[in-house]
């Protein structure tokens, strides 16, 4: 394997992601470990100790701000920019949106540009291959959707807050959105059932039903703490109606009204995702021939979305790597990778000597 000259970093609030680089820009790798932010800085360091962190230049981009082990976002990303520094270095670079990179002592006076700014790092890379273009990037947790017009990204919000209004940030995600946030009733045995508002499933436990839940997507604990298999899945769904599933119900026959409540469910988020898309494509930032470019985990989604829009597909992976072997990896690892590509760009990562692959 070549030698890893650099490394970029997406520090979430539920997972945190690497992208290793060559001393030329091309992409080596990518990687993945569950980080539960919110519950303390021990969980990020964990999770830098699964990955491995050789000494090499870093650029990275964060949301795990946003997790409520701080009071507010501007702490958690001074928090975030000083834990960095003292794993990666002092001269990681931390990127900022607009504001380009800065550096972790900058952090403070930069805030409000590094706050989730993952989104718009992918967006800005992928702008350089595709000037225009819709990104939807539908990760674990959230959905990014993003227009790129004229070479730059075109969104309307840049904020939580901002881009929330616009449509263009929509919490729904393929693995960890509960199941009461996509409706409050679903068909089931003939009548509209309401939901119980309670934590009883997850989208993983819909898309595992539905077949469409992608490998490496479901990382952290079901909603009870249990196994995740069909069966198991279809118990917790069913439990959002007011139903069991009895511990030998576990044939085809027993799983069928939990696999059709699955897809009742699943056509619910497709539906509220579809909707968001909409609503991007009528600001009229960009024209009828703008493709999709899906990445994320749920990129599989994505490409329905595009179905249904009448649009062109983009595989975001395919144009983040130039190996086909790690397009899959590129997709959902993309603000990783976007930050490493946006690093290179810039010239930051200039080393006389990179370090050998120490990776395990």
């Amino acid at each position: 394997m070549s030698a890893v000259a650099a490394l970029g970093w997406d520090v979430g609030g539920a997972h945190l992601k690497r992208a290793a680089f060559a001393a030329d820009g091309r992409l080596l790798r990518t990687d993945i470990a569950p980080c539960a932010l919110w519950r303390g800085l021990d969980e990020l360091r964990a999770a830098f100790d699964a990955l491995g962190t050789p000494d090499v230049p870093s650029a990275a981009t964060m949301t795990g701000e946003l997790v409520d082990l701080w009071p507010d976002r501007a702490t958690g990303v001074a928090a975030l920019a000083a834990a960095l520094a003292d794993r990666l270095g002092p001269d990681l670079a931390l990127y900022a949106g607009p504001d380009g990179f800065v550096a972790p002592s900058a952090a403070g006076r930069h805030a409000a540009r590094i706050a989730s700014a993952n989104w718009h790092a992918t967006a800005a890379a992928l702008a350089r291959a595709v000037p225009e273009g819709i990104l939807i990037d539908i990760g674990s947790t959230t959905t990014d959707i993003v227009p790129l017009a004229g070479g730059q990204v075109a969104a309307r919000g840049f904020s939580d807050a901002e881009r929330l209004d616009a449509g263009e940030l929509v919490y729904s995600g393929i693995a960890r959105t509960p199941v009461m946030a996509l409706a409050r009733c679903l068909p089931f045995d003939g009548r509209m059932v309401p939901l119980m508002a309670e934590h009883f499933a997850t989208t993983a436990d819909i898309h595992r039903l539905t077949g469409d839940l992608p490998d490496g997507a479901d990382l952290h604990p079901a909603a009870d703490g249990g196994a995740k298999t069909s069966a198991a899945s279809a118990r917790r769904l069913l439990r959002m109606v007011g139903r069991d599933l009895a511990a030998a119900d576990t044939n085809a026959a027993a799983l069928r009204p939990a696999r059709a409540l699955a897809f009742a469910a699943a056509a619910e988020q497709m539906h509220m995702l579809a909707r968001a898309l909409a609503q991007i494509i009528s600001a009229g930032a960009v024209g009828p021939e703008a493709a999709i470019l899906g990445a994320g985990v749920g990129a599989g989604l994505a490409t329905r979305l595009a179905v249904r829009a009448e649009r062109r597909y983009l595989d975001a992976g395919a144009l983040l790597s130039e190996d086909a072997a790690l397009s899959a990896g590129a997709a959902a690892c993309a603000p990783a990778v976007a930050v490493g590509r946006l690093a290179h760009a810039a010239g930051l990562f200039s080393r006389p000597e990179p370090r050998l692959d120490a990776i395990p």
